[in-house]
């Protein structure tokens, strides 16, 4: 788990922004859960036989005896919400949440036990035509951030649970036979969790899978019907995809549509964003059967990617724009005077006044490391005459004398095209 410093947040404002205005322009209503639930909720909705439930889960007993966990994906506890605040029955829902995560698990680059997640959840739409706009809307959230040309869309059907059931099994009688061959992990899965093991990336189990039978050739009608419109509209709105037929989800809820974002640009394969259907799910949990899709995106790893490819704007940081010093106890007022008018003139500007004293030296150094394009200039002279001094650090002009009564209309003007 690590520290977010002041010098890396305003990278995490900017990326939080972008999110929030794509979502919001699309009708999406933000959701906020708790980070703990109780361990049930996730055994129930993520599978035992998970990697999550079994090695990664932050669970503990609190005083009353309850076994609780910190969340380690979001979409059960927003089912658990909205469910439990009668959200879902005979309405139609469009969420989002954003927040910290737990898995404890092998940490490495761009990845930790607490991280942070944006997830989308929608509710009561059984159609394609959901499954096409979370997919749209993602598309138009990486032209916002300059990403399209590094993100790529794999998609997949996995059917309905019947569907994989029978699949399930022809897997493992293929498998089978080579199941001394197959990396441990896999060979592990054999037993509880098979489809799993077509996300192995050890070379040897993907060599034996090259001629494993396929997911595609066990589609139900409804589930191919349902995956086939789908594409269609992606082909209408002109956003590009691969079907990969062995990609599956490692959580038991999903079903019918799957599908990740992923990069090269961080070295080895990513994925940014992941997600699909999970119609079942309300019920398992004990609603009524409502149909639902959704996905969840990785904020360390998009700060990461922004990052990698310098991305990330000039202006995305924590630099002041004026600064405003005072020299004496008699300024000290007249400082916090013009300060409040500056802020007033341009709201939206980052204004920083000098506390604690100091030499004008001193006080100029602290102005001139801030990042300010402006110092205010308050001494004696200055209070004398009712005026401030306004010196431009970035810029080679003479300093201006300034009525203090005007000083923020003066800046304004002066800041109206930048």
């Amino acid at each position: 788990m690590n520290d977010i410093l002041p010098e890396q947040t305003p990278v995490w404002q900017y990326l939080e922004a972008r999110v929030r205005g794509v979502l919001q322009s699309y009708g999406y209503q933000e959701i906020r859960m708790p980070v703990v639930e109780h361990t049930e909720l996730f055994r129930r909705s993520i599978g035992e036989v998970t990697d999550i439930v079994e090695k990664e889960m932050y669970t503990f007993d609190d005083r009353n005896g309850d076994s609780l966990t910190l969340r380690p994906e979001g979409t059960a506890g927003c089912v658990r919400a909205a469910e439990e605040h009668g959200l879902l029955f005979n309405q139609t829902r469009r969420l989002w949440y954003t927040g910290p995560m737990f898995r404890h698990e092998r940490p490495q680059k761009g990845r930790y036990r607490q991280f942070h997640q944006f997830g989308v959840e929608c509710f009561g739409m059984d159609g394609p035509d959901i499954d096409a706009e979370l997919l749209i809307l993602t598309s138009r959230l990486w032209q916002a951030l300059g990403l399209e040309a590094h993100a790529r869309l794999e998609i997949n059907s996995i059917g309905t649970a019947e569907a994989r059931a029978e699949y399930r099994q022809a897997l493992v009688d293929y498998l089978g036979d080579y199941r001394s061959d197959l990396d441990p992990d896999s060979q592990r899965r054999l037993l509880t969790n098979p489809l799993r093991i077509l996300d192995s990336k050890n070379t040897e189990t993907q060599r034996i899978l090259e001629k494993a039978p396929s997911l595609d050739e066990y589609l139900d009608d409804e589930s191919r019907e349902h995956f086939e419109q789908l594409t269609a509209m992606l082909d209408a709105a002109g956003v590009p995809y691969t079907v990969n037929n062995r990609l599956v989800r490692g959580l038991d809820y999903y079903g019918k549509t799957v599908f990740e974002w992923v990069t090269d640009s961080l070295g080895a394969q990513g994925t940014i964003c992941a997600g699909g259907r999970y119609d079942g799910l309300v019920e398992q949990l004990g609603g009524r059967p409502t149909t639902a899709v959704g996905f969840a995106m990785g904020v360390e790893r998009l700060i990461l990617l922004l990052e990698t490819l310098e991305l990330v704007p000039p202006d995305v940081n924590n630099e002041a724009d004026v600064y405003v010093t005072a020299m004496g106890e008699a300024a000290v007022s007249a400082a916090f005077r013009a300060s409040e008018a500056i802020r007033s003139a341009m709201p939206g500007r980052t204004v920083v006044t000098h506390c604690g004293g100091g030499s004008f030296k001193s006080q100029m150094k602290k102005a001139d490391r801030s990042g300010a394009r402006v110092a205010i200039i308050i001494g004696e002279n200055e209070v004398r005459d009712g005026a401030v001094g306004v010196k431009y650090l970035r810029e080679e002009r003479d300093q201006e004398q300034v009525s203090l009564d005007k000083v923020g209309s003066h800046l304004a003007s002066q800041f109206a095209n930048t």
